[in-house]
């Protein structure tokens, strides 16, 4: 069995985190960065883990954190149609 698909059984979910950071050499420049794994709401490890060795090993010096997470393994969601219409 695929370990992401057993980890997604375990209630983790994708989790993606829009870092901004201010450029080492320029200061005055600001930074983005995409970081997307599969991470245990809400204490978010994985993230906490990455965040915690980029103060300690990098020189760039971090500005914002916003984190999304979304559920990939849920139950199905059914909606009613507004109308029935026919084609010929």
């Amino acid at each position: 069995m695929d370990r992401s698909f057993v980890v997604q059984l375990n209630d983790y979910r994708i989790t993606t985190a829009e870092i901004l950071y201010w450029m080492p050499d320029h200061r005055h420049v600001l930074q983005s960065l995409v970081w997307q794994h599969l991470d245990l709401a809400p204490k978010f490890p994985a993230l906490t883990k990455f965040l915690d060795y980029w103060e300690r090993n990098l020189d760039a010096r971090l500005h914002k954190v916003r984190v999304a997470s979304a559920a990939l393994i849920k139950p199905a969601e059914f909606r009613f149609a507004s109308g029935l219409y026919q084609l010929h």
